[in-house]
C-alpha cells in the first residue's frame, strides 16, 4: 500500500512510518510541510501522492493545553481534520482514511470499560475539538461516500514521547532524580486509573483497521487492562534501582480529570484479530532507556 500520514514527524507519526515500512508499505510522511490548515496546501500534496491510505494524526495532542488555547485546538484539530478529508475526497481514486480521534471524546462516559457505543461527553476544549472532528469524518463517509474509519486511542506510551504526557514526565523526573542524586520528584494525580497500550502496538492497530476496518464505524484501541498511575510509578522506580519520594504538585493536576478510564477493545479484536504484544514493563524499561540515552 502506498500510505500518506500527516504529522509524521511526530511521536506516533515515527512509530507509524516505521512500522507500515517494516510491512513493505510505501510511506509519504509530511508534518512542517504541509501544514493540515492550509487546505489548498493539503490538497495538492495528497492529490499529487494519491495514496492507497491516509492516516490522519496531525493535531495538537496536549490536553491540558488546549484550555489555555482552544480556539487553535479547535482550528488545527478540527478545521485541519475537514481540510484533509476535502483533499482525500479530490482524489481521482479517494483513498481509505484512518482518522486518529482520541478516547477523550468519551468524557465523563460513566461505564467501565467504555465501548464504542458510549455517548460522546467531551469535558475539555482537546476533547471537543476531537468530536467535532470524528463528526467530520462520519458526514464525509455518510455524505460523499469517503471511506472513513475512526480510531479512538486510549493512553499510548514509549520511547520518544514527550515529557508532557504522565509516563514519560515522570520517567524524565525519575532520571534526572538519578543524575542529581535528588531524593524526590514532583507528581499530579496518582490516583487517576488509565488504560496503557505501547505505541508500538497502537500503530499496529492503524494499519490493520487500514486494511480490514469498516468505513464509518469507530474503534477503541486500547490493552483494556487499568492501572493507578501510582503503579505505574512504582514500577518505573523499582525499574530505576533507585529510591525517591513521590511529592504532589498541584500545578501538574489537570482542571478535569476523570477518575477511571478504561476501554473495550473487543470490536477492534473481532474486527482485525488484533491484541497488544508488548508488556507494560518492557514498554516503561525503553521509556526509561530512551530519557538515559538523552543529553
Amino acid at each position: 500500500m502506498l500510505a500518506y500520514i500527516t504529522g509524521g514527524a511526530g511521536f506516533v507519526g515515527h512509530w507509524l512510518a516505521e512500522h507500515l515500512r517494516d510491512c513493505g508499505d510505501s510511506v509519504v510522511s509530511v508534518d512542517a510541510e504541509v501544514d493540515v490548515t492550509n487546505g489548498e496546501a493539503v490538497r495538492r500534496s495528497l492529490v499529487a501522492v494519491a495514496p492507497d491510505v491516509v492516516y490522519h494524526l496531525a493535531g495538537l495532542a496536549h490536553v491540558g493545553r488546549s484550555w489555555e488555547k482552544p480556539g487553535l485546538t479547535f482550528q488545527v484539530n478540527a478545521f485541519g481534520t475537514l481540510n484533509v478529508l476535502e483533499a482525500a475526497a479530490a482524489c481521482s481514486e479517494p483513498p481509505r482514511v484512518v482518522l486518529v480521534s482520541s478516547a477523550e471524546v468519551y468524557g465523563a462516559a460513566g461505564d467501565e470499560p467504555v465501548s464504542e457505543s458510549a455517548e460522546l461527553r467531551p469535558v475539555t476544549p482537546y476533547a471537543s475539538s476531537k468530536v467535532a472532528a470524528e463528526f467530520l469524518g462520519l458526514q464525509a463517509y455518510l455524505g460523499r461516500g469517503l471511506p472513513v474509519i475512526r480510531a479512538r486511542p486510549f493512553n499510548h506510551v514509549g520511547p520518544g514521547q514527550a515529557p508532557d504526557f504522565v509516563v514519560s514526565a515522570l520517567a524524565r523526573r525519575l532520571v534526572e532524580a538519578e543524575r542529581s542524586g535528588a531524593r524526590s520528584v514532583p507528581v499530579g494525580n496518582l490516583e487517576a486509573v488509565r488504560d496503557f497500550t505501547d505505541v508500538r502496538d497502537v500503530v499496529r492497530a492503524y494499519r490493520l483497521l487500514a486494511e480490514r476496518g469498516e468505513p464509518g464505524e469507530a474503534y477503541n484501541v486500547a490493552s483494556g487492562r487499568g492501572l493507578a498511575v501510582r503503579q505505574v510509578a512504582d514500577e518505573l522506580i523499582a525499574l530505576g534501582g533507585g529510591a525517591v519520594e513521590l511529592v504532589a504538585d498541584e500545578s501538574l493536576y489537570r482542571p478535569v480529570d476523570v477518575p477511571v478510564f478504561l476501554g473495550d477493545t473487543s470490536k477492534l479484536v473481532e474486527t482485525t484479530g488484533w491484541s497488544p504484544s508488548i508488556s507494560l514493563g518492557e514498554t516503561l524499561a525503553d521509556v526509561l532507556a530512551y530519557w538515559r540515552s538523552r543529553e
